[in-house]
């Protein structure tokens, strides 16, 4: 029994001992394999022949190369170096750079075979991200005024992000940067005018989709903070349905169909992850933003029909407009990082589930509501709203007056540059006083107040607790507006240019127009 016992314990010990090789070798194999897979040495999506860096700021430059590479970068006679962390990513940021016209060359090396990836003609300038919807991708083409501006155009530079989507956000993204004018209306106009009056090299980098919300460029981490965008991805995420349609568009046959297109840039999230997270870190001066339309379909939002309503609605957007940019901020880890957003323009289209159906009533569910909401994002400091109040068209969402645009962009731009207390804006409502049966109105950014066509100032209504609003007659009183109406013996709440496409007159010295406001607090 003794010695059968020890043939056992012999019999186990081999056993034992072939699978414990076994295992080692499988496990030395893996280790093998896992040697071999080397991340390859590359960089971020932008760092590309002709690009712009930012002046006056830290300047990141960042790419992939294999674990424990030593990456070393020689720009403008500075050189650093920083080893590749264990995910297989490094960074580096340069030191700030005073602005330049003169082209110079970047060289990034690694230790690993002594490889190197040399950038040419690199200037140093003003970097602005455009960004939005189909306003801000208008092409130059289309506005004759603005073609006519690219032969006395000069040092301005872009990178147009490829139209794409993904479900995860990713570190790549295709796109070139060209010795030439962005392809959009508003960006070019804006780059032409800043350039003229700042004078050093401007890039603008090009990130839009036609027919695309706020919330197909929110990161998922926004979920932590916007309720309603925390159900539209929880909404997602339970469609296998739309997530199978995705993933076939995504492998299926290019150009897409006009119906595939379309489906993908009406979707939440995952714009962001493909045109906007690789853009992540780039030293930038601030974002440009022209979007709202596609937010305009309902005023409380997460419509049910059709299904791309699902989104902020009007009454939503402003708080999740001032989320929004405190999350990019975050991610580029700069909290001056100027935001101009594009009001939007008059436009003669209200909702049919406003109870007056005429547009130029105030109480009307119009587009003035949306203004609302897009100038909430004046609450957050580096900020600036274009006023488009006396611009658009009554029927076309699309309107061609883009000009004044450009122009009224670069003029807030130069005044974040320069630091100005002059603001190069139109006049803002300060305060109202009631006096008797008139309510006076006082301005901020309003030296003198004037109408452009000389007649009284047009577009002021007026109410009492009623909620019955009434046309008010105007009257220029130095640097206010007097108000009042026959209608109302005790008027006390304002709405100027408040209707779906006002017929405004009122601007200031620069022939900037008021901005449109509301002094009550009444639900719509």
């Amino acid at each position: 029994m003794k010695r059968l016992n020890t043939l056992i314990l012999c019999i186990s010990l081999i056993l034992s001992n072939c699978l414990f090789a076994e295992n080692s070798c499988s496990t030395l194999a893996a280790s093998a394999l896992k040697a071999d897979v080397k991340t390859a040495f590359k960089l971020g999506s932008l760092f590309k022949n002709h690009m712009v860096l930012q002046r006056d700021q830290p300047i990141p430059v960042w790419g992939k190369a294999e674990v424990g590479t030593t990456i070393t970068v020689n720009f403008a006679d500075s050189e650093k170096s920083t080893v590749v962390d264990s995910n297989g990513k490094w960074r580096i940021d340069l030191n700030a750079l005073s602005a330049s016209f003169e082209p110079k060359t970047m060289i990034i090396s690694s230790s690993v075979n002594e490889e190197e990836i040399e950038i040419s003609d690199i200037v140093v300038g003003d970097v602005w991200i455009c960004s939005g919807q189909s306003n801000m991708e208008m092409k130059v083409g289309g506005i004759p005024e603005i073609k006519a501006l690219i032969p006395k155009s000069s040092n301005i530079r872009s990178f147009t992000v490829k139209n794409t989507v993904a479900f995860e956000p990713q570190d790549t993204c295709e796109g070139t940067w060209k010795n030439e004018q962005p392809n959009s209306a508003v960006a070019f106009s804006f780059a032409y005018f800043l350039q003229k009056s700042a004078n050093v090299p401007v890039g603008i980098i090009l990130t839009s989709w036609g027919s695309s919300s706020i919330e197909a460029w929110m990161p998922r981490e926004m979920t932590k903070t916007v309720p309603h965008f925390k159900t539209i991805m929880d909404e997602f995420d339970a469609d296998v349905e739309t997530k199978n349609r995705l993933k076939t568009i995504l492998d299926g046959p290019k150009p897409w169909s006009r119906k595939d297109d379309v489906f993908l840039r009406r979707q939440s999230n995952i714009l962001y992850n493909a045109m906007m997270y690789p853009l992540v870190p780039y030293a930038c001066k601030g974002l440009v933003w022209y979007q709202g339309e596609r937010n305009t379909r309902s005023m409380h939002g997460m419509a049910t029909k059709p299904w791309f309503s699902r989104n902020s609605g009007m009454l939503k957007y402003g708080e999740t407009l001032k989320e929004w940019i405190k999350s990019y901020r975050k991610s580029w880890n700069n909290d001056s990082m100027h935001f101009m957003v594009v009001m939007l323009p008059g436009y003669g289209k209200i909702l049919d589930s406003g109870k007056d159906i005429n547009s130029e009533n105030p109480n009307a569910h119009s587009w003035a509501w949306m203004r609302e909401s897009q100038l909430k994002a004046l609450e957050l400091p580096n900020t600036s709203v274009v006023n488009t109040i006396d611009l658009g068209d009554v029927k076309d969402i699309h309107p061609k007056d883009k000009l004044p645009i450009g122009k009224r962009l670069a003029l807030l731009a130069m005044d974040e540059l320069l630091k100005s207390d002059t603001k190069s804006c139109g006049p803002i409502l300060k305060k109202t006083k009631i006096k008797g049966n008139t309510i006076v109105a006082y301005f901020d950014y309003a030296e003198k107040l004037k109408t452009k066509d000389g007649k009284a100032p047009t577009a002021f209504w007026l109410a009492d607790d009623s909620k019955k609003w009434f046309p008010a007659t105007a009257k220029i009183k130095g640097k206010t507006v007097v108000l009042h109406s026959n209608k109302l013996l005790k008027p006390k709440y304002i709405r100027y240019a408040f209707t779906a496409k006002p017929e405004v007159n009122l601007v200031n010295e620069l022939d900037l127009p008021v901005y449109p406001f509301r002094t009550d607090t009444f639900q719509p």
